[in-house]
């Protein structure tokens, strides 16, 4: 591939890592009657404003998934070749999906609506799924790929992805208990976006150094040559 082409690739993965959580903490922080304490972040892709949600959710899985197609590219062959990029772009196509389908109204949001379960809510669901097992599961992929150069990223990239699943489920307990009204407001869609930004932090934090690398090898190259 095309040096141009694979640096391309990665910043795409710095794009999504930077468009989607900001765009998701700026419009939650704006949004009226979206708390970013309580309300889930696929919340915003509900209500006032969702079509921002949509198009964010599927341009950023668009440029996730690219990502992906980039880490293939600049690993291979390797360990972490195959699977980190598989478990990428499983993220990617669960973001799309989120973004395509919306989720049920829930906890009081959008204002007015009541709590219903819908089977679009249950595709949103898996997908969501989806995006955060995808996550997760590629910084474990990658820890040991990334980590042969530099060992601090081997234990970074495992503690991103055990922080985003933990996020994750103590989020959806955290919902669980605020719909049964043991726990209210609880803090769900705080821990979702810590979850997300955990994720996507990662992919930049990724994206830079697989990019940084490539350009110091295509330059020690190109002296040699």
């Amino acid at each position: 591939m095309p040096s141009r082409t694979l640096r391309a690739l990665l910043r795409s993965g710095i794009a999504a890592g930077v468009l989607v959580p900001v765009l998701l903490w700026a419009d939650g922080a704006t949004r009226p009657g979206y708390s970013l304490w309580h309300h889930g972040a696929s919340q915003l892709g509900t209500g006032e404003r969702a079509w921002l949600q949509t198009i964010n959710f599927v341009l950023g899985g668009l440029l996730l998934a690219a990502f992906a197609l980039g880490v293939r590219r600049a690993l291979r062959p390797g360990r972490g070749a195959t699977w980190g990029p598989i478990l990428l772009a499983t993220a990617a196509a669960g973001l799309v999906v989120a973004g395509l389908v919306p989720t049920d109204p829930a906890l009081g949001y959008p204002p007015g609506q009541a709590n219903i379960v819908t089977a679009n809510g249950r595709i949103h669901q898996v997908a969501g799924f989806l995006l955060f097992a995808g996550l997760s599961g590629a910084a474990f992929a990658l820890a040991g790929r990334l980590g042969e150069t530099n060992r601090r990223w081997r234990a970074r990239s495992r503690l991103a992805g055990a922080l985003v699943i933990v996020l994750a489920f103590a989020a959806g307990i955290a919902y669980r208990l605020d719909a049964l009204g043991i726990w209210q407001p609880a803090p769900a869609g705080l821990l979702e976006h810590l979850s997300l930004l955990t994720g996507f932090g990662w992919i930049v934090a990724v994206g830079t150094y697989l990019l940084r690398r490539h350009v110091a090898y295509t330059a020690a190259a190109g002296r040699t040559g």
